[in-house]
């Protein structure tokens, strides 16, 4: 996979941190640290990349039956 610079919002309260990237709609996780919701948010963005391809791999197969 590409390596890929996305932006992402961190919102915290005093329940942890909550975490987005807006480029993927529908794509957040959350945390109890800042550093544990970053690394959360990166698995997501990559499962959420990873789905998406894998979804247009389908559509494509589908369209050439």
């Amino acid at each position: 996979m590409k390596h890929l610079t996305l932006p992402v919002v961190i919102d915290s309260d005093s329940d942890g941190y909550f975490v987005s990237c807006p480029a993927l709609q529908g794509c957040y996780s959350q945390g109890n640290t800042y550093e544990e919701a970053v690394e959360n948010i990166k698995d997501a963005v990559r499962l959420h990349i990873e789905d998406r391809h894998a979804r247009c791999e389908e559509a494509e197969r589908l369209r050439l039956m």
